[in-house]
């Protein structure tokens, strides 16, 4: 699969900035909480669960709620430090401390899950194939994998806005879910399902759009404007927004994109063993019976 990756130095930027917050951002939080939804159509019974980069993406409370009894392990690539912190308990509450584990991606056991929950764990990703491989060897065969990202619809008015006002790319390029699922059962999954919705959100003014769009850990677009930019931009941008994604109701709005995707890790092949369609075997028979 090929797409226009994030720069990767500006990955590195917006998972440091995020991971100093020490909370999940409010995008996620939001997707998060659409994506278990989802859980109610699982009848799998996990005993281990991984929590993809549960810090950024989050979901942990609606997995444990869903999964009382289960081992959470949270995979966290860029914010294992700060997941740490967040598990701790205060020292006057020890009866809070969290029984969930914070690993490196690299200790997960091989086929050691029968679920891994990914919210948003594709973004910023150059090589979703590689991605899809790594969370395939970590689940048992029949484990479940549920994820989500963005699709090419997601703030499709703000790169309108900056395409017009010639500001570079407003953000990087998103997957195509048809191509998710082509990927995924490259990558050693079975029955994939992709579903997406569109949501709008809206903003009162154009200066709370620009804080909450600030918090999200900036533009990871390679073909972003190169430099810093100045408060002259800034008021430029606040008046451009104001003005061209202003709604009816005089609150600024953006398209979002949700893509939601679940799977099963497939049975490995036993060597040698063929697969043949029933169909294919029905003609064989009817050509054998022919005189």
């Amino acid at each position: 699969m090929s797409l226009n990756p994030p720069d990767p130095r500006a990955l590195a930027r917006q998972a440091r900035r995020l991971a100093k917050l020490g909370e999940t951002p409010w995008l996620a939080q939001i997707l998060a909480a659409r994506m278990a939804e989802r859980l109610d159509w699982i009848k799998l019974d996990a005993q281990t669960v991984v929590l993809w980069q549960g810090l950024l993406g989050g979901g942990q409370a609606a997995l444990r709620a869903r999964y009382p009894q289960a081992e959470i392990l949270w995979a966290e690539p860029d914010a294992a430090e700060a997941a740490q912190r967040l598990l701790r308990a205060p020292w006057w509450q020890p009866w809070k401390r969290s029984a969930d584990r914070v690993l490196a991606p690299e200790a997960l056991s091989p086929g050691g899950a029968q679920m891994l929950w990914a919210s948003l764990g594709l973004l910023g990703q150059a090589e979703p194939d590689a991605l899809f491989r790594r969370w395939a060897q970590a689940l048992a065969p029949q484990g479940y994998l549920l994820f989500s990202t963005l699709g090419p619809d997601s703030f499709k008015e703000l790169r309108a806005l900056y395409a017009r006002e010639g500001w570079g790319a407003a953000t990087p390029a998103w997957i195509d879910l048809h191509d998710l699922g082509d990927a995924l059962l490259k990558a050693g999954f079975a029955d994939p399902v992709m579903d997406q919705e569109r949501l709008t959100l809206t903003w009162a003014d154009g200066e709370t759009l620009w804080r909450e769009l600030a918090a999200l850990g900036g533009n990871l677009a390679p073909d972003r404007h190169a430099g810093l930019r100045t408060p002259r931009w800034k008021r430029r941008w606040l008046a451009a927004a104001t003005e061209q994604l202003q709604q009816s109701d005089g609150r600024l709005a953006l398209t979002l994109e949700f893509v939601c995707g679940h799977a099963l890790r497939a049975e490995p092949r036993v060597p040698g063993e063929a697969s043949v369609s029933l169909s294919s075997l029905k003609d064989q028979l009817a050509k054998r019976r022919k005189p």
